[in-house]
């Protein structure tokens, strides 16, 4: 993985550094049940010292240049200390799912320390039924969803008795912390690089003018229709409102293969599922609150990989957005499904999410003011109510020292007036929700996490109905 000394983080990296404030984290992560008894810490921190050479932005921290025109750089830290980041706790006895939710939400509610490297990764005992816990938390500016997936296959094993890891047998030794003057000059560096690519794009405009002209034409209907939805706001909702530091989380357990029965039966992807299931439990969640639901379409930013197949194991972020609507006016589940899928179809054959990835672009030549104004644009409660994110995982199991990932519950993050995220991740046939909510703002969101459940159980059951329908 090209991790390097004094690389300069991307603007949409940097984005999220802008973002963060007291009361919204930008950290993501997830929690993970594992099978058999807790080892001791002292061999998780041996697992994960063992394998710190495949992941060397674990060793780094941020340092800003002069000119970083709000984008910081990775330098290797030269106190960097596993122990502080591979933490160990234990939850008390009985040691039930509702103390490790609590726990959860605990951990998610501190922000990660930005003088050390951007990462935390806690080992939990005292479970039920003689299981151990997991939880990781790493900052966006790291890492995205799809690359944390790669991540994860280099922190775990394919088997519970894997081949050693291959390593140089060199120890790492890091760089010296960079000197004022090695700090303007990689700032100055980055500026040059900067103005070399717009200059570079200029010459092979004017070589290659058709494909040029091509190429606006995209990326200016790409930006009209982020414009669109900027002066189209998402309607005002309980999830729009002030957020405090403190979180609440719920982990919903589901069966991929429910997901895939719907999809069958009805058309659109898994995906298209996911995301009525979403829609289906919010209504039912706002109608319980006496709110009315007639003519609401709520707006949610689903995040999409734009990681080319070459880059998949680099760290950092390759996401656009895009806003898909999640019609809360629609009382049949069937129906619901139905104008979702038409409706993110749509959206992928749209010039939205290029639209998003060109103004990231165009963010990488930013000054920091602008980059900062930008940010806050992307989390605007005008574009969006909630984070909706769907990570495929790996369909097959995963060990650590041996014992078995059974269960992984994803954690997304809360933007500024963004009281819940809604995150999904398949695994080994699971497919599993992780919500996040503000703790003053939904002191209900059990009843969300309930209402999913729900919502797939009834579209299950039509699909089961129209299959023996139409056999």
């Amino acid at each position: 993985m090209p991790q390097r000394h004094l690389d300069r983080l991307t603007a949409i990296d940097a984005s999220f550094l802008h973002q963060e404030g007291p009361d919204s984290h930008m950290h993501v992560g997830g929690l993970t049940i594992i099978e058999g008894p807790p080892p001791p810490v002292e061999d998780l921190l041996e697992q994960v010292r063992q394998r710190l050479h495949l992941v060397p932005r674990y060793r780094q921290k941020l340092a800003h240049t002069a000119i970083d025109s709000g984008r910081p750089v990775w330098v290797d830290d030269p106190n960097f200390n596993p122990e502080y980041h591979v933490r160990h706790t234990a939850l008390p006895a009985p040691g039930h799912w509702q103390q490790l939710r609590e726990l959860t939400a605990r951990i998610f509610s501190q922000a990660l320390d930005r003088s050390k490297p951007l990462w935390e990764m806690w080992l939990i005992e005292g479970l039920q039924d003689g299981r151990f816990a997991l939880i990781s938390k790493n900052h966006h500016a790291l890492i995205d969803g799809i690359s944390g997936i790669d991540l994860a296959t280099v922190l775990f094993d394919l088997s519970p008795d894997p081949p050693p890891i291959k390593h140089s047998g060199r120890p790492w030794q890091p760089h010296p912390e960079p000197s004022s003057a090695e700090l303007v000059a990689v700032g100055a560096r980055g500026a040059i690089r900067a103005a070399t690519e717009v200059v570079g794009g200029a010459v092979d405009a004017m070589a290659h003018p058709d494909r040029a002209i091509a190429r606006g034409r995209e990326a200016a209907e790409g930006i009209g229709e982020l414009m669109w939805a900027v002066l189209n706001p998402a309607p005002s909702t309980p999830f729009n409102v002030a957020i405090g530091p403190h979180r609440r989380f719920v982990g919903v357990t589901n069966r991929l293969e429910d997901f895939k029965l719907v999809k069958n039966a009805f058309g659109g992807t898994v995906n298209d599922v996911v995301l009525s299931v979403v829609t289906g439990a919010l209504r039912s969640f706002l109608i319980s609150r006496g709110i009315r639901t007639e003519g609401l379409e709520l707006r949610a930013l689903v995040p999409v990989s734009v990681r080319a197949a070459d880059e998949r194991g680099h760290l950092g972020n390759r996401i656009a957005a895009m806003r898909g609507p999640l019609p809360a006016y629609i009382a049949d589940p069937v129906q619901r499904l139905r104008f979702v899928s038409h409706a993110m179809a749509g959206l992928k054959e749209s010039k939205q999410a290029l639209g998003a990835e060109m103004i990231a672009n165009v963010q990488n030549f930013a000054p920091p003011t602008i980059l900062a104004q930008a940010s806050r644009l992307n989390f605007s409660t005008r574009l969006f109510n909630l984070i909706v994110t769907n990570v495929p995982g790996p369909q097959f199991p995963l060990y650590v020292l041996g014992r078995e990932m059974l269960h992984a519950y994803p954690i997304a993050f809360l933007p500024e007036n963004h009281a819940l995220a809604v995150a999904i991740m398949s695994y080994n046939g699971e497919m599993n929700f992780g919500l996040l909510g503000d703790f003053d703002a939904l002191p209900d969101i059990d009843s969300i996490g309930e209402h999913i459940a729900l919502e797939l159980s009834a579209l299950v059951a039509m699909a089961a109905e129209a299959t023996v329908a139409s056999a």
